[in-house]
């Protein structure tokens, strides 16, 4: 909800979730697709893209295909994505403001480093590149997402995925494969 409401989303615009296949992308792509959005996603596996598509995607691209950014041009042709959730931003953000409409939105959830861009690239189209994270919600925000969610849940429009389950003993090889690993398929747990 943090996602969407940071980024102004109006009902029939267009949001590509990068990294779409891990916990908070099909979340993402859950209530995007409930807010009337034209949702778009990437992911790095054959499984990952399937699992994007059962989570409200209308359309999924491989991110680990070279020309894969040529593909979404293609696919939203001139007008662009109005918003992009991007989970990686030190290797998508410069990609991302070739893909934004005039007035398009990057709403940065993660990053690993750092990365040069070419502020022009924001000044043509007018664009906006915002940073999110949920601990700076204020205690009234973050019950309203909460309330949000559970509604969702309760409804049926927001159903959480769970992927990798690790023991809290395991907790070391958790952190190991989440940093190390090569992508993600629903939300990592521990297990008490």
């Amino acid at each position: 909800m943090h996602l969407l409401s940071s980024a102004r989303v109006k009902a029939g615009e267009s949001v590509l979730v990068h990294g779409a296949s891990g916990g908070v992308g099909l979340a993402a792509c859950q209530i995007a697709r409930a807010y009337g959005l034209k949702v778009l996603g990437t992911a790095g596996t054959e499984e990952g893209q399937k699992i994007v598509l059962q989570n409200g995607a209308h359309e999924v691209f491989n991110h680990r295909e070279v020309n894969y950014i040529d593909k979404i041009k293609k696919y939203v042709g001139e007008k662009g994505i109005d918003v992009i959730i991007e989970m990686l931003a030190n290797v998508n953000l410069s990609k991302d403001l070739s893909l934004l409409s005039h007035g398009g939105r990057v709403i940065v959830v993660g990053n690993r480093g750092t990365i040069e861009i070419n502020p022009r690239d924001t000044m043509a189209k007018e664009s906006s590149i915002i940073g999110v994270t949920l601990f700076s919600s204020t205690k009234e925000e973050f019950q309203q997402y909460a309330a949000a969610l559970q509604a969702g849940m309760e409804i049926g429009w927001l159903k959480p995925v769970i992927g990798s389950q690790y023991p809290l003993e395991k907790v070391a090889e958790a952190h190991k494969d989440i940093i190390h690993g090569s992508g993600a398929t629903g939300k990592m747990i521990l297990l008490l």
